[in-house]
């Protein structure tokens, strides 16, 4: 999968692509998809849900450019994958669900694995994680209508954040870097994700 789908689809990141070495796809998808857990598409997880493909995943990640000292916060646990990926590689991840069914399905299996530097949280993920203070780096895994202000709020000078913006069916892959009082934004691409469900979401 990492030779075939991820370095030839050009994702270079030597950190990022020892971590989907180290972390089993497979148990993170539901019994019934067992066997295409290690293909190069999104399956259902659940709750009107999917986790996604691998290279989605690889590509935002290496947008992120963690450091091991930085402290994350994903909005969407779903299966948990994208959690274990980013717990390879950064000091802390909070991440936060809205589906309780998902929720602890995902830190079972987290906490099996035995990942110790990961907080998870059930409530609506648009609004953050505000009580923690600023994150180096934000991940959003659904898609929004907009950027919602309170993660731009909760981004920490020269951090990063990476988020789908744009309609139901199709979203432009949005990087945000906060430089001071500037906030510079990128694109990177056309993806399709579920709706980030929320206040600041759909």
């Amino acid at each position: 999968m990492v030779r075939t789908q991820l370095s030839s689809r050009g994702i270079k990141d030597p950190r990022v692509l020892r971590a989907f070495r180290r972390v089993p796809r497979h148990r993170f998808v539901s019994e019934g998809f067992l066997e295409q857990a290690y293909d190069d598409s999104p399956l259902p997880i659940g709750f009107g849900q999917t986790i996604s493909q691998p290279y989605t995943v690889a590509r935002m990640t290496e947008l992120l450019a963690m450091g091991p000292d930085d402290e994350l916060l994903e909005i969407g646990t779903g299966s948990g994958y994208q959690t274990a990926i980013l717990a390879e590689l950064a000091k802390k991840v909070y991440s936060v669900e809205r589906v309780p069914g998902l929720l602890e399905r995902a830190r079972a299996i987290l906490k099996e694995m035995g990942y110790t530097n990961i907080e998870l949280r059930e409530g609506d993920g648009t609004k953050g994680w505000k009580d923690h203070g600023l994150f180096e780096g934000i991940i959003v895994t659904a898609g929004a209508p907009d950027v919602p202000k309170p993660l731009v709020e909760q981004l920490a000078d020269r951090g990063r954040m990476v988020i789908p913006v744009g309609e139901h069916y199709t979203q432009t892959m949005i990087r945000i870097i906060r430089e001071g009082n500037d906030f510079r934004r990128e694109s990177h691409g056309l993806f399709r994700f579920v709706e980030l469900i929320g206040e600041h979401g759909w």
